[in-house]
């Protein structure tokens, strides 16, 4: 089964240029997420067998940062693409996911709520943890 990524930007840089030159070098295949397909289930976007388009298409805010959901990735070629990213000197993608049977079933964009509030709350735990660390 080949690696696809689902790569949203909000706007295409030279970091975006660099980051799909990864995912080629890796093998990855690339299907670019537009504003206009936020409202489609990830399992469709994805090629997942039973998802079809969204019947009616909903209006969602274009998100103002990317977002990378991968399909069937390994754990070890998650850490390889991670690694590849590093080495290329580029900041790290802080929205990712991967496919899974939960929410291929969701919106592109409500897995983009989910994933980017999940970052929230695990930015403001590690913050109480370093207001509440002992001083050295």
């Amino acid at each position: 089964m080949t690696e696809m990524v689902l790569f949203y930007t909000p706007e295409n840089t030279e970091r975006t240029r660099k980051l799909k030159g990864i995912f080629v070098r890796l093998g990855v295949r690339i299907r670019n997420i537009s504003p206009e397909q936020m409202g489609e289930t990830v399992g469709f976007l994805a090629g997942l067998e039973g998802y079809g388009p969204a019947e009616a298409k909903e209006d969602f805010p274009a998100p103002e940062e990317e977002m990378l959901v991968m399909k069937n990735f390994t754990s070890r070629k998650i850490d390889e693409l991670i690694q590849a990213i590093r080495k290329a000197g580029l900041k790290k993608i802080e929205l990712k996911a991967v496919v899974t049977p939960t929410n291929a079933g969701w919106t592109f964009y409500k897995l983009y709520e989910e994933i980017r509030e999940e970052r929230r709350q695990v930015l403001e735990q590690a913050e109480k943890s370093r207001e509440n660390a002992p001083e050295a």
